[in-house]
């Protein structure tokens, strides 16, 4: 009987135009949207390459649809994270993600699921693209037990299948990336590295000790810099000699990509992975991005630049707001149905938030479980005054 209720119902609401709620919606059908547009995209700059990605790009509505909801889940995620901190229930470091959405969203469509990942501290949106869900997400934040790392990882220690997290020491995730690419080589699984670290940590040793190796190795590894035009409260121009980061691979092939630009990084991110996959070594891509926060929570962003600087980035370059206008200005979604996505997301987001702010804390006897993997478990050393508790893997 429900069930009838349920079909009387919704052919009711076809018929007027009105959602079960009462809300006046389109009723258009999948027929009415234009099924794939082919769209011009910028050039991207190469060093070492005769020739680029390409510079037009397919998009079919489907995919319009999901690189709009990733991104757009992914900044209302952070902005919610930012207000948790703000109300001082996130605390410790937390560097946030939002305006650099389309670097996370384009990669993620251009490698396979089994491919791996490995990122500096602004992981959020990795983390989220990796499958890890929002609530899993926040919780780790608030320190939670439904936390993706149990609450012991904070803002930049999350991790998922393929994927190796975000890390705390400044480039020291890229020789991990070289390494991960090294057994994917020695497995030979066809699968890739995408090693991610921005700007601030471009002129680390340790960068250019792995490039050797990688080249050396011809390891399948795609090390590619988020350049957010500022480290640690410091343009790229007072912190490098050359900000040609897509450059400073010397003997090994690099891309400058439109970071803005979720078809850019597509585009750009299939290129390079083909270039590794079929045994040519490593790749370098620099992504061209902008962050709205500051370096950190504690960073108000706007000492060493302007609000304006901010706002004409938002206003000119938004990477949801350029998706979006593609899809409405060559009918392939309508402002109701992008509408109705930002509202589930909304909502989604805030049952994440009050998941996030009462699942309970981990308890004190297991601050050492999940140390090791291997069983039987082994004491550890150095916990008193809890040297009673064991590491249960």
């Amino acid at each position: 009987m429900k069930t009838m209720l349920a079909i009387i119902s919704n052919a009711l609401c076809r018929i007027t135009g009105r959602s079960a709620g009462g809300r006046v919606v389109a009723s258009r059908s999948l027929s009415d949207f234009t099924p794939q547009v082919t769209f011009d995209i910028k050039k991207c700059d190469v060093h070492r390459l005769e020739a680029g990605p390409p510079v037009r790009a397919e998009l079919t509505r489907e995919q319009g649809l999901q690189y709009y909801r990733t991104m757009q889940t992914v900044r209302r995620m952070e902005l919610k994270a930012d207000q948790l901190y703000k109300q001082k229930i996130i605390r410790g470091f937390c560097h946030l993600y939002d305006g650099q959405e389309a670097c996370a969203a384009g990669i993620e469509a251009a490698i396979n699921p089994s491919d791996h990942l490995i990122t500096a501290y602004r992981a959020h949106g990795y983390t989220f693209t990796r499958g890890v869900s929002v609530r899993e997400i926040l919780a780790e934040l608030t320190g939670r037990r439904g936390g993706v790392a149990k609450g012991k990882g904070g803002s930049m220690h999350m991790y998922a299948p393929h994927f190796y997290g975000g890390n705390g020491i400044v480039g020291a995730q890229v020789p991990l990336g070289a390494g991960i690419a090294l057994a994917c080589q020695y497995q030979g699984n066809n699968q890739i590295c995408v090693t991610l670290y921005g700007d601030g940590a471009a002129n680390q040793g340790q960068l250019f000790e792995s490039f050797n190796m990688a080249a050396l190795w011809k390891l399948p590894c795609v090390f590619i810099c988020e350049n957010n035009k500022y480290g640690m409260g410091t343009s790229v121009e007072r912190a490098s000699a050359s900000a040609d980061y897509y450059k400073r691979g010397d003997f090994i092939p690099g891309l400058r990509v439109d970071g803005m630009d979720v078809l850019c990084v597509r585009e750009a991110a299939k290129f390079a992975a083909d270039h590794c996959r079929a045994g040519k070594g490593p790749i370098i891509m620099e992504l061209q991005t902008y962050r709205y926060h500051g370096h950190s929570m504690s960073d108000p962003g706007v000492s060493y630049r302007t609000r304006e600087e901010i706002q004409e980035v938002r206003s000119k370059s938004d990477p949801i707001s350029l998706l979006k206008e593609r899809l409405l200005s060559n009918n392939m979604a309508s402002v109701e149905e992008l509408k109705e996505m930002d509202i589930q997301i909304r909502k989604e987001v805030e049952e994440a938030a009050q998941f996030a702010t009462s699942d309970p804390e981990p308890p004190l006897e297991e601050l050492c479980n999940h140390i090791f993997s291997n069983d039987p478990p082994l004491e550890v050393r150095g916990t008193n005054p809890w040297s009673k508790l064991k590491s249960i893997s």
